[in-house]
């Protein structure tokens, strides 16, 4: 029987939900030192690879176990290119031009490409008038971190900047397709190692086609630790972390890690890669961020009740 999911979360709901905020801001740091000196695909596949297996043996500990239906398997790989490959890719080419914290406010757009999805593919989710001026709030937040530079040459900066969005737009399709699986009947955990395995077979093939990794030299400890991290701490202890926040909590409550990401991805960048943002990042960000807050409604709805008891 499922646990009862908890609207008002508890000091260690909110604990966790910080320390997840905490490991998915700091996966942009770590991207960043690592794709500095390794190729993107290499990067992307051991970090998949690795996840998969730290999942595997948290999956037997706990005595859960994969599905075995091919259609569910089939289900699982795309959800490991729209949640995995594409994303993981594009964010580890654009921080290769763009500054890690701007890549995390980018990438905080997902959930209202997740709405705009959900409206058009699902029957339950419709872009109710919170979520549209969500949408629209959002938009203007990314309008205002591009300023002019998109009536300027198509460079590179803008190219990654559109990249680093276009993983936040396959980021929203995969959260509206992962559904399904909650329907068929396979656990958050199986899900999450189920579509880590069909990244890997997708990514170490790409690794070995288009980096050739056995000809590269051996990176220095720096980069090896921040492989590591982004396998052990951003991916397979954010997702176990993750979906037990899911199923206590709902995705309402644990939609709000998007707002927390890029403050703590700009903090680690600012402190330790001496990276600056200029203003109009930061406008952007308080627009997304309210673009949030009208997608979850939570916070109008506070206004409005203290507006009839003022």
């Amino acid at each position: 029987m499922n646990a009862p999911i908890n609207r008002t979360m508890t000091p260690v709901q909110w604990g966790m939900l910080l320390g997840l905020s905490v490991l998915w801001g700091g996966s942009f740091l770590f991207l960043d030192v690592a794709v500095a000196v390794l190729p993107v695909f290499t990067v992307i596949a051991i970090r998949v690879a690795l996840a998969a297996l730290v999942l595997l043996a948290v999956l037997r500990l706990a005595g859960d176990s994969l599905p075995r239906d091919p259609a569910v398997w089939r289900a699982l790989a795309v959800m490991a290119v729209l949640n995995n490959v594409l994303p993981f890719t594009l964010l580890g080419w654009g921080q290769v031009h763009i500054a890690s914290g701007l890549a995390a406010i980018l990438t905080a757009t997902t959930p209202l490409f997740a709405a705009i999805t959900a409206h058009f593919a699902t029957t339950d989710e419709p872009l109710t008038p919170n979520r549209l001026v969500g949408v629209l709030l959002g938009l203007a937040g990314v309008a205002a971190m591009f300023g002019t530079s998109v009536f300027d040459d198509l460079g590179v900066n803008v190219l990654a900047e559109l990249a680093c969005l276009g993983a936040a737009f396959f980021y929203g399709i995969s959260g509206v397709y992962g559904r399904r699986f909650g329907r068929l009947g396979i656990t958050p955990a199986a899900t999450a190692t189920g579509q880590l395995i069909c990244s890997s077979v997708v990514l170490i093939v790409l690794a070995l086609a288009f980096d050739r990794p056995w000809a590269l030299p051996l990176p220095g400890l720096h980069v090896i630790g921040s492989v590591l991290g982004l396998a052990v701490l951003s991916t397979s202890l954010a997702y176990i972390i993750y979906y037990r926040l899911l199923a206590r909590t709902g995705a309402t409550n644990t939609v709000l890690v998007t707002i927390l990401i890029p403050v703590f991805a700009i903090f680690f960048g600012a402190a330790l890669l001496a990276e600056r943002l200029e203003i109009r990042h930061f406008i952007g960000l308080g627009l997304i961020a309210l673009g949030l807050a009208a997608t979850d409604g939570r916070l109008w709805g506070a206004i409005r009740r203290a507006a009839k008891t003022a």
